[in-house]
């Protein structure tokens, strides 16, 4: 698969946020159920004073209730219609899409790039509170409450097991034709002055409910429910653990996504297509994300 833009179009480079609250997720669906790709899509199309709409491709499909910072997505546009709107793109899109979404920047992407296959890595937070008291109500929507004292140590000690190149399959929600083969860069907690515990989490790609999985495990290592050795266990077993808690979307955000110079985004996006396997296993084709 090329990423050759067609001629006659232009590939335009998208950096948003939204708030995941009152989406079911990032990707379009049927039935009118909102979603960040759909309000984005929608207002693009309405803007540009076009008939058809312009599909977004994003660096990691996010499930509902799942919140971003640093998502990318690209379309691809008409010439005559990114010649004729591109320096009023962003102004436009702020005035037409909804407040819990926004557009930061607008720009034509450079040869070789995709949102999606040329990402090196994604990196995201999730944050929890084991406050007695609970959640700062402004922040509720942003952050977990768990009712046990946490121990952050124990968890960056459990954390330290899952580091490379594994099969996650144990995290995470297996979908057909899709390997569960990752390279977790960075797994660590701090708690902050206000309480608030963040893990980093960041991996080339993310397979189906991967952060949110890897985040409940090791909730039950700090609060003592579970030993250190636990969740290095479960990965080592590499099938689906129904003792792994998911736990809720809203504590996560997708923070930032990496990608490489301009002169090698053609290359990481045909080896970020390519089948990986470990040595011993058959692998599956792209997975999908958190």
């Amino acid at each position: 698969m090329s990423d050759e833009v067609e001629p006659g179009l232009v590939r335009v480079r998208l950096d948003l946020s939204y708030d995941g609250k009152d989406f079911s997720g990032w990707a379009r669906q049927p039935l009118g159920r909102r979603t960040v790709q759909g309000e984005i899509e929608d207002a693009l199309r309405t803007v540009t004073r076009s008939d058809v709409s312009y599909d977004l491709t994003v660096a990691g499909r996010t499930d509902a209730g799942v919140h971003a910072r640093g998502q990318v997505a690209h379309v691809d546009l008409p010439e005559e219609v990114w010649a004729e709107h591109r320096e009023k793109l962003l102004r436009r899109l702020a005035g037409r899409l909804p407040h819990d979404v926004r557009i930061w920047r607008v720009a034509e992407a450079p040869s070789g790039f995709n949102a999606r296959f040329s990402a090196i890595w994604r990196r995201y937070a999730y944050r929890v509170t084991d406050n007695a008291g609970g959640v700062d109500p402004l922040l509720r929507g942003h952050v977990l409450w768990h009712d046990w004292e946490l121990d952050v140590d124990a968890m960056n000690a459990a954390s330290a097991a899952l580091l490379g190149e594994h099969d996650f399959a144990a995290y995470c929600k297996k979908r057909e034709g899709a390997t569960t083969i990752r390279t977790l860069q960075e797994l660590s907690w701090v708690r902050g002055g206000d309480g608030i515990i963040t893990a980093t989490v960041r991996a080339d790609a993310f397979c189906h409910n991967m952060v949110r999985s890897l985040v409940g495990a090791l909730l039950y290592v700090g609060d003592g429910h579970r030993g250190v050795e636990w969740p290095g266990t479960v990965l080592a077993a590499a099938v689906r653990d129904s003792s792994v808690h998911v736990v809720k979307p809203h504590g996560l955000t997708l923070e930032e996504v990496g990608y490489p110079a301009d002169e090698l985004l053609a290359a990481r996006s045909k080896e970020a297509r390519n089948l990986r396997t470990l040595p011993g296993s058959s692998g599956g084709g792209p997975g999908g994300c958190c």
